[in-house]
């Protein structure tokens, strides 16, 4: 940690690292809104909270650049909280332990926070900045971004009065991102009804792990396997004749792309469960050598807990892995507008299954409403229409889902952050849209009268325990911000 304090610029990686010391998942906020109020208080300034539980604070402008409109920077408190397959991390009581590797800040075995924790502390430098040219600030803090936008959804208008929003959650130095994806959350779950067995029977765990994961929408066109989806295909390539399910667990987060699953079976027909098994795995190490190295997918015995093993009845089974086997994952539909651009998607994100219930949910997103209502619909559609009767069919709903943010053709911060990128590195920034959900589209219902910009430094493997940034584009992110504020 503190080769950590002494990078620069100095007062942001500070920043990085006493944030990093405080639990922030989704949804348990209250540690981290409590941090950055008591820091608003240590700097003279003032601190509010909205409806929603987002944090507010504002700075006043610096002397030479009194009279100008206030801007608004902001940024998500939240992190998704991950740790490597085997890692004991306890996130509610760990600070995340980072570490420099040559141009590169890591954490170790764990997420580390850089999303969207370098926007935080970006801004938490600014406020406590005294020698910073700018404008009057109105720092916005929201909550629950990485679980479904909770905090954008509930942002209560008329506390701020800016007009131009600088948000710090993309992760790429050389790109302004001027639009983004949609998202909408399905959410599925199934009582079933079981079948007993021995507990002499051959029961064993099946895992899948080492595999890369990642942000399902930034990584979703990568090709990257998705955990529980290569356990359906095992399954399904077994049959009910073969093994029998009895547990399953998956996933880590909503929006990451599964890097683990285990199922635990029982063997019918141990003969063919080797077979099968050894030629499934033999098949999917070579389809995915060059991008999942370290995938592993092994079995191991399994001790019953009980004087049976209770598993799905196989009249159950076999509809509920055909359609894990069939739902949609991974790119939907391409952009026709903006080239390379992953209009639409859908990701298998989270499954639990054992003792009679079964909980599975996926993530689709789309730059189009209506796409994203369609590709939702096909991702709910294999669980609709299975069940051999009422008592074995899954309840399938969609959330609220938030908008997507779309791009505008006359920006005039973008004009302005253009001009001063050339100015600073000497080429042209990129403009695009992206692929993941930005809290921009949401803040707009509230604030629909901003003209929003979103840039960042380079981050990358967020959302997996791989997730690093770069410390020289830290330095040419905030020497960009810097000079922008300085500029407004």
């Amino acid at each position: 940690m503190s080769d950590i304090r002494a990078l620069e610029p100095n007062t942001l990686w500070n920043c990085f690292a006493d944030l990093n010391a405080v639990p922030r998942p989704s949804k348990r906020e209250e540690r981290v809104v409590a941090f950055v109020r008591e820091f608003a208080e240590r700097h003279g300034l003032t601190s509010m909270l909205d409806s929603a539980g987002n944090v507010i604070v504002k700075k006043p402008a610096t002397p030479d650049r009194q009279g100008r409109p206030a801007v608004i920077m902001q940024a998500h408190l939240d992190m998704v909280h991950k740790a490597a397959d085997g890692l004991n991390f306890e996130f509610d009581k760990q600070g995340i332990d980072m570490w420099v590797d040559d141009d590169w800040v890591r954490a170790r075995g764990t997420t580390l926070g850089a999303d969207n924790g370098l926007g935080v502390a970006a801004i938490l430098a600014v406020l406590a900045s005294k020698d910073l040219s700018h404008p009057p600030i109105e720092a916005l803090f929201t909550l629950d971004e990485e679980q479904g936008m909770g905090g954008a959804l509930g942002l209560q208008p008329g506390l701020l009065t800016g007009k131009t929003m600088l948000n710090l959650d993309s992760e790429e130095d050389d790109t302004f991102t001027i639009g983004c994806a949609g998202g909408v959350d399905t959410l599925a779950s199934l009582d079933y009804t079981e079948a007993a067995h021995g507990p002499d029977e051959p029961y064993l765990a099946v895992h899948i792990t080492g595999l890369r994961g990642g942000h399902s929408g930034l990584q979703i066109h990568e090709g990257r396997a998705n955990a529980i989806k290569l356990m359906a295909r095992i399954l399904c390539a077994c049959g009910v004749e073969v093994v029998a399910l009895a547990t399953m667990r998956g996933g880590s987060a909503r929006n990451a792309i599964p890097a683990q699953c285990t199922a635990q079976v029982v063997i019918l027909d141990q003969p063919r469960f080797d077979e099968i098994f050894a030629n499934e795995v033999e098949g999917i190490r070579e389809e995915f050598r060059l991008i999942e190295p370290h995938l592993s997918i092994t079995t191991q015995p399994v001790k019953p807990e009980h004087g049976y093993i209770p598993t799905m009845a196989d009249h159950v089974q076999r509809p509920f892995v055909l359609a894990l086997q069939a739902v949609v994952n991974g790119v939907y539909r391409m952009s026709p507008v903006v080239p390379d651009l992953v209009e639409a998607s859908s990701n298998l994100s989270l499954i639990s299954l054992g003792e009679g219930h079964a909980e599975w949910s996926g993530l689709q997103r789309s730059s189009v409403d209506s796409s994203k209502a369609d590709v939702a619909r096909a991702f709910a559609a294999p669980f609709q229409i299975m069940g051999a009767d009422e008592m074995n069919r899954p309840e399938v709903c969609h959330d609220a889902g938030y908008p997507g943010w779309s791009p505008s053709a006359e920006s005039p911060i973008l004009e302005k952050m253009k001009t001063l990128y050339r100015d600073l590195f000497g080429h042209d920034a990129k403009v695009s849209a992206c692929h993941a959900g930005l809290e921009c589209g949401v803040i707009a219902i509230a604030y629909p009268d901003l003209d929003m910009i979103s840039f960042g430094p380079n981050i990358h493997e967020a959302h997996s325990e791989k997730e690093c940034c770069s410390i020289s584009s830290v330095q040419k992110f905030w020497k960009l911000l810097t000079a922008t504020l300085a500029a407004m």
